[in-house]
């Protein structure tokens, strides 16, 4: 039957669910949602989730293969009929240490099997991570702070008078003038500063390397960085699919 070769990757972050529709190892669509609220039953997935070209499939009882770092989202699959819960003894690095994160993980696992050399993820999403891993997949090691957002979250709600504000498509005026400016300012340039000396230590150690952006803002990111530091952001691509391709290694390994 067709609908033994769709499957579903779904990555449940901090912030929303990242889901991907695959036909066996190819991969036909990708979209976000908010979490889920409510447990998945046994042998029905969330239709409400589900953009519309993938309701008219009529693919509401297929497997899924699901990495979280949230516990109350994975929580919601328990009962799911179909469930594969990734874990990290599924992912094929080395030097793995218990706490990483397994979207990293899998964000770094994908990335090297696509660039086939050592690769510097930087994911832009609740939090900014930097993830190393060589070109024989061992995990050089990385660095997290919170993400861009997460640091205009903490202004709002940490300070009485500085407002909400929204990230510009591109840097401001360093300097600013007016309070919007000035947040946008200290985040972006200090954010893109960091990113750079990072990029800068890893290029040092490994000169034939990729350096990839993702997460939600990861073009922002490296067209901020193309702004400050043109030269070295030619050496970096935004790439959104690295963890759906993480996610399709577990899936090929269980499907030999």
């Amino acid at each position: 039957m067709e609908n033994d070769y769709n499957w579903l990757a779904l990555a449940a972050g901090n912030s929303r669910l990242h889901w991907g529709w695959f036909k066996h190892h190819t991969l036909i669509d990708t979209w976000d949602t908010s979490h889920i609220l409510n447990t998945v039953k046994p042998r029905q997935l969330p239709q409400l989730f589900f953009p519309p070209n993938l309701i008219k499939q009529g693919l509401f009882d297929v497997p899924v293969y699901l990495a979280s770092v949230v516990t109350h989202q994975t929580d919601c699959w328990q009962n799911y009929s179909k469930l594969n819960l990734i874990n990290l003894q599924d992912i094929q690095l080395t030097n793995l240490y218990p706490t990483i994160g397994i979207d990293r993980a899998l964000a770094v696992w994908g990335a090297i099997a696509t660039y086939h050399q050592a690769c510097l993820v930087i994911d832009g999403g609740t939090a900014l991570t930097f993830t190393g891993v060589d070109e024989r997949g061992k995990l050089i090691g990385g660095a997290i702070l919170p993400g861009l957002r997460s640091q205009l979250l903490t202004l709002k709600h940490k300070t009485a008078a500085l407002p909400e504000i929204e990230l510009p498509h591109s840097l401001p005026l360093r300097w600013a003038l007016d309070t919007d400016t000035a947040i946008a300012s200290g985040i972006l340039y200090t954010a893109i500063s960091g990113i750079h000396d990072y990029i800068l230590d890893w290029l040092h150690q490994f000169p034939s390397s990729q350096v990839i952006f993702t997460g939600g803002d990861g073009e922002l990111l490296l067209r901020s960085l193309h702004q400050q530091f043109p030269n070295l952001a030619t050496k970096a691509i935004v790439d959104f699919h690295l963890i759906f391709e993480g996610i399709r290694l577990v899936y090929a390994q269980k499907n030999l």
